[in-house]
């Protein structure tokens, strides 16, 4: 191969290290999205939601911003970002940082409002509190579900990049001529 074409290969391992992390970085990204939740089985409001679970949500989801962004920066001061595929794989991470930093404000809001909404005697404003509460959770779940696909996408990226590594290195197996058998005893090819 040629040492220029060489330079855009990102090393199996280096990739291999990349989609393990994504993986535990996407499930962690997929649960949040799906598990937490603010509405009951009927799809109402609680009547007095907690501010400590609303809390939490902001929390965590504060946590996966930070890890996708070390994440991110890490694979940013790579020398494969440059390639053709690492750019394609930051490009994907660079959304996910940008997805996953909306999601811990929306649960945080979310939570203001539930403490809010606990002190609250006035329907309008109890109403006003709820929709709140509800569209500002369900943007922050979305959020997380953006982070997650984004994740995903970039770790297609990279299967796809060790696809390729893989088909082109059994184009050079084949291509390589098979060696000249070795000489006789006479010096003379068997």
């Amino acid at each position: 191969m040629r040492p220029d074409f060489e330079r855009e290969l990102i090393p199996r391992n280096d990739a291999l290290h990349l989609i393990g992390a994504l993986n535990v970085m996407k499930d962690r990204t997929h649960n949040a999205a799906h598990q937490w939740e603010l509405l009951d089985e009927d799809g109402h409001l609680p009547v007095a939601p907690s501010y400590t679970v609303l809390l939490q949500h902001a929390t965590d989801a504060q946590d996966i911003s930070r890890e996708v962004l070390r994440l991110t920066a890490e694979f940013a001061r790579s020398p494969h970002h440059t390639t053709r595929d690492g750019s394609a794989v930051l490009k994907h991470l660079a959304v996910a940082v940008t997805m996953s930093s909306y999601a811990a404000p929306y649960f945080a809001e979310t939570a203001e409002h539930a403490l809010a909404l606990l002190r609250s005697t006035n329907p309008a404003d109890r109403q006003y509190l709820s929709n709140n509460m509800v569209h500002d959770h369900a943007t922050g779940r979305a959020s997380l579900r953006r982070t997650f696909e984004s994740l995903r996408d970039a770790g297609k990226e990279l299967e796809d990049h060790l696809g390729f590594q893989r088909s082109l290195a059994q184009l050079t197996r084949q291509a390589t001529p098979p060696a000249p058998p070795a000489p006789g005893p006479g010096g003379r090819p068997r």
